[in-house]
């Protein structure tokens, strides 16, 4: 499959829905391939909507060097690396030999291995997205958050308030949402919810295995 088209399928088709709603402005080519294009986020995330990205690129002040924002994109930039090259992968070594012999290991093995892949999953995604915050910063443009502590989280609906933020945006305002929300009572609020982490689910791996571990978030919730 191409390089990062979950992403850019995903801010396209949010772009289009909200075209169809009448919330977007009569924007020029050049501005909207710079939007589904922008370069940072396009591997990792963040997700991106257009009305918070396409009026930074209208400003002079994105085509002038900013020292401070440099800086605190270097900043970010550097923490996202750490994440990746220092935790991520150095944990990564505890992973690959249980999920690789899964039926020989033992249960402190098992649990050694899944705690570090727990660790290795964090710190690499929020790692990416750190990184392309930064690189963004740098030239002005200042992305949204998408990790929040998730580990920190008290509940499976603070996890998902916390990790991939804007993905849970993006389900919320273009599944939940349409498909009724919290609007027709708490049994098809429900079944919104367990469709929407179905497609959740399915989003992060075309497999049976993401499919079940959607539906299992959907059930907790």
């Amino acid at each position: 499959m191409p390089l990062g088209i979950s992403f850019y399928t995903f801010t396209q088709i949010a772009y289009l829905v909200d075209s169809y709603r009448g919330e977007t402005e009569e924007y020029d080519f050049p501005t909207y391939t710079l939007f589904i294009s922008f370069f940072p986020q396009l591997i990792a995330g963040p997700l991106l909507l257009h009305n918070e990205l396409i009026p930074q690129f209208q400003k002079a002040r994105s085509f002038a060097l900013i020292p401070e924002n440099l800086v605190r994109g270097l900043a970010w930039f550097c923490l996202g690396l750490a994440k990746k090259l220092l935790i991520a992968d150095t944990v990564s070594v505890l992973v690959a030999p249980v999920f690789d012999h899964a039926s020989q290991v033992s249960l402190l093995e098992a649990w050694l291995g899944s705690l570090s892949y727990t660790l290795q999953l964090y710190f690499d995604f929020s790692g990416y997205s750190d990184m392309a915050i930064g690189l963004a910063l740098m030239m002005n443009i200042q992305l949204p958050i998408n990790f929040d502590s998730p580990y920190k989280a008290t509940s499976i609906v603070d996890f998902w308030r916390r990790w991939h933020i804007t993905l849970s945006r993006f389900l919320r305002n273009y599944l939940y949402i349409p498909l009724g929300g919290n609007r027709r009572g708490e049994i098809c609020r429900y079944v919104n919810l367990f469709i929407t982490m179905l497609l959740g689910g399915l989003w992060h791996g075309a497999g049976w295995t993401f499919v079940v571990w959607g539906g299992l978030h959907g059930v907790f919730w």
